[in-house]
């Protein structure tokens, strides 16, 4: 595939994968602003915008085996904290954005449980032990995620009681 096509896949992918999100977040303050029918109108939206990152991402075979996508995750969330946040959190201290760099500093922390996590899965699959049937949590506040039990502090943001599971 022609590099520049291959590089407006990546583009595109990431532009309709943002748009999506952004439509979630956007139809759940809609439901809270008591607009229940522009809160389905941002949803379907979103689910739209999910089917054009699933197809740009079909196209450029972004999507492989299940260990390929444990390694692919697993290197992911190693570049986005050796690379990616800690430049953004030097950013925001230099700009004095305290939002911005605690933000930054939150997802930094918790993409580092990810990568562990991810890395941890794809040992136990490739030596073909049977993956315990657990669930997941995340915190509300910071997106601390845990397997099992969650604590009642969060570890990364110090909330409290602020764990939900996930599917």
């Amino acid at each position: 595939m022609p590099e520049r096509t291959e590089d407006d896949l990546q583009t595109a992918f990431m532009a309709e994968s943002g748009a999506n999100r952004r439509y979630l977040l956007f139809a759940e303050k809609a439901e809270r602003d008591g607009q229940p029918q522009v809160a389905r109108l941002f949803r379907a939206a979103a689910a739209s915008e999910a089917v054009h990152a699933r197809n740009h991402l079909s196209v450029i075979g972004g999507v492989g085996s299940t260990k390929d996508n444990l390694l692919a995750a697993a290197l992911g969330e190693q570049q986005e904290t050796i690379n990616m946040y800690p430049l953004m959190i030097e950013d925001a201290q230099s700009e004095r954005n305290d939002r911005a760099q605690l933000s930054f500093t939150w997802a930094n922390e918790v993409e580092k449980g990810h990568q562990l996590m991810f890395e941890d899965v794809l040992a136990k699959f490739k030596a073909g032990e049977t993956l315990d049937d657990v669930a997941y949590h995340i915190c509300r506040n910071c997106g601390h995620t845990v397997s099992g039990t969650p604590p009642e502090t969060c570890p990364v943001c110090e909330a409290k009681n602020a764990y939900e599971e996930v599917a």
